[in-house]
């Protein structure tokens, strides 16, 4: 490929990035309005005492929503194996703490690791 061709390419890519920016920065600014209307529906169900509303534009519906976690993963952990509740993790591989692992044992291959590894391009401003 040429330099040209590379540098038509960059303009564009930077042209993409940059839009993609703005139409982020637009969402985020929609995505706060959004939450403060929400919260005045949740007055409004707390206040009638009702899980749910209908109206013409759709039924507006109370959640309660629930997100744990430890500020003490040592002991959590012991916890976890003393009463043999490791389903109350997440099956999740910690992507860098595996790369370190094998580059530090090339010789171990964990049952069933699967890889997926790809590259990217990224352009910096200059």
């Amino acid at each position: 490929m040429s330099a040209m061709n590379a540098e038509k390419l960059a303009a564009i890519y930077v042209k993409i990035r940059d839009a993609r920016r703005d139409l982020a920065k637009k969402d985020e600014e929609l995505k706060a309005q959004l939450d403060v209307v929400a919260e005045q529906l949740l007055e409004i169900c707390k206040e009638q005492g009702a899980q749910t509303i209908r109206t013409p534009h759709g039924t507006i519906s109370r959640r309660l929503n629930k997100h744990y976690w430890t500020s003490d993963w040592d002991s959590f952990f012991r916890f976890i194996k003393e009463n043999d509740t490791f389903s109350l993790l997440q099956r999740r591989i910690n992507n860098a703490n595996m790369d370190q692992f094998l580059e530090e044992n090339p010789n171990l291959h964990p049952p069933g690791l699967q890889a997926d590894i790809g590259q990217t391009i990224v352009i910096v401003k200059r």
